[in-house]
């Protein structure tokens, strides 16, 4: 097998040290793939390249900047059913997903082009000493870290901001899902982005991560994953008074009052919670559903649940795929196993490893509804990666706030009422960056999105993505 290769200065190039790493596809356990275990060499190679580029992309206009990124647009859309196939044997999402995926980052580049002229500063007359001028400027080289999980969407989310505001980029991918990532890079190169502009560097996080986020080039790195690697990240990125942007994951919480729409909030569970398997850093992780409508909810909830089809991700009759990797199985697997052996809940459906034709060649866990969770669960402390959805009952809007902020994150929460008032009041009192009414999990390009508490800070999509990646320069001007 020839290993896919690392995408540095517009080139495919192997790591300097020759080794190579193994992609396997988490529904079959079958090598796929290998790629360049990348060195502390090749980060320095690599954000050389992006520190000779700089001058030259900064420079260009910013409409030149947006056709780039468009044409690479359109190259994606063009190649989407290839990319959803490597997408799914990667990362193991059905192959319905992964081809949504595919079509959001070509939004999301599109959506950026649209914001390429939008970059000015103010003008601000001073009484007595003329005029002040801002004027917004690249950064230099930034450096970006992504998960797992939506490998495609975001790096889509990193790129399109910080290559359409001049910047250039070093791009570490997860360990796990580069293929898809690798792919997408060398279509820039198509496009014709400038040699440099954009690198890949694949390899482990301790070696490769570290090396990127400890480079004295690198002005800027955002992150997302999990809290303890970002805390890792704000850590080495003070020592050089970097600038970042974490997005940590986060436990959301969704609100079920009397009121609501039972047949949509159960449809908006069902698809906030299971969707890529429950590995979604705003996936449905925590019910709080009003007493007096609890069980009818649940049962729409479980015959939901139940209809759902396990399987590898490239069959389209599929609904769930599996998890991504052992680390995560095993983990759900602890988790299901400490409801029963502790007495923390009742397993309504679900809770097992299925057994089905070729099912215990993958990472597969049954979508699990558990009721009767106390508050010291882990299934309501932790960020539960995976396809367990614990309901609380509580008897009013005010428990079940306090129920959703008892928590060290705060990324997204939901709320499901036909009452403007209970919906005001939980956007006010609910802890998170984004709260949803009547709908959860969508985010569109156009959306701010980051979280508050440990699930990070600094904001991605919008324009609001932009000023993470631009300073301010004041220019002082009397005649």
């Amino acid at each position: 097998m020839v290993a896919m290769k690392m995408q540095i200065n517009g080139k495919a190039v192997e790591a300097c040290g020759g080794e190579v790493f193994g992609i396997k596809n988490p529904a079959t356990g079958e090598l796929i793939e290998q790629v360049p275990r990348g060195t502390e060499e090749d980060v320095a190679v690599a954000v050389e390249a992006a520190s000779s580029a700089f001058t030259g992309w900064a420079s260009a206009s910013p409409q030149q900047r947006g056709e780039v990124l468009y044409r690479a647009a359109e190259i994606v859309r063009q190649r989407k059913d290839e990319l959803a196939s490597l997408l799914t044997q990667e990362q193991g999402k059905p192959i319905v997903e992964a081809r949504n995926e595919i079509e959001g980052f070509a939004h999301v580049l599109e959506y950026y082009c649209g914001l390429s002229g939008s970059q000015r500063g103010d003008f601000i007359p001073v009484p007595g000493n003329g005029y002040a001028f801002t004027v917004k400027k690249p950064l230099g080289v930034c450096a970006a870290i992504i998960p797992w999980n939506m490998p495609a969407l975001i790096m889509g989310w990193k790129i399109a901001p910080v290559l359409i505001s001049g910047n250039t980029l070093v791009l570490k991918p997860a360990s796990n899902t580069p293929l898809t990532n690798l792919t997408l890079a060398s279509i820039f190169v198509e496009a014709g982005l400038p040699a440099g502009v954009l690198n890949v560097v694949t390899g482990p996080g301790e070696t490769v991560g570290e090396s990127l986020v400890r480079s004295p080039e690198v002005r800027k790195i955002s992150f997302t994953g999990e809290a303890r690697t970002g805390k890792r990240v704000a850590e080495l990125a003070a020592c050089g008074m970097k600038r970042i942007t974490l997005e940590l994951g986060g436990s959301d919480p969704m609100l079920v009052c009397d009121d609501a729409d039972l047949e949509s909030a159960a449809a908006g569970a069902l698809r906030g919670r299971f969707y890529n398997c429950g590995q979604t850093c705003t996936a449905v992780k925590r019910l709080y559903v009003f007493e007096s409508v609890a069980e009818e909810f649940i049962k729409k909830l479980e015959t939901g649940i139940k209809s759902l089809r396990l399987g590898n991700g490239m069959d389209k009759n599929i609904s769930m795929g599996p998890l991504n990797n052992r680390t995560q199985w095993e983990y759900i697997k602890e988790l299901a196993a400490e409801i029963e052996e502790k007495d923390a809940g009742r397993i309504i459906t679900g809770g097992k490893v299925p057994e089905f034709k070729d099912s215990e060649k993958g990472y597969f866990f049954e979508p699990t509804l558990v009721s009767d969770v106390p508050g010291d669960s882990r299934l309501l402390k932790e960020e539960v990666f995976g396809p367990l959805l614990p309901v609380v009952t509580v008897k009013n809007l005010d428990e079940a706030i306090v129920g959703a902020n008892s928590t060290c994150y705060g990324l997204g929460a939901s709320i499901w009422t036909k009452n403007i008032d209970r919906a005001r009041k939980g956007c006010e009192q609910l802890n998170a960056g984004i709260i949803w009414i009547n709908q959860h999990l969508k985010v569109a390009p156009e959306v701010p999105f980051g979280g508050v508490k440990e699930s990070g800070f600094g904001r991605e999509n919008g324009p609001e993505s932009l000023s993470e990646y631009l300073e301010t320069k004041t220019i002082m001007l009397k005649i």
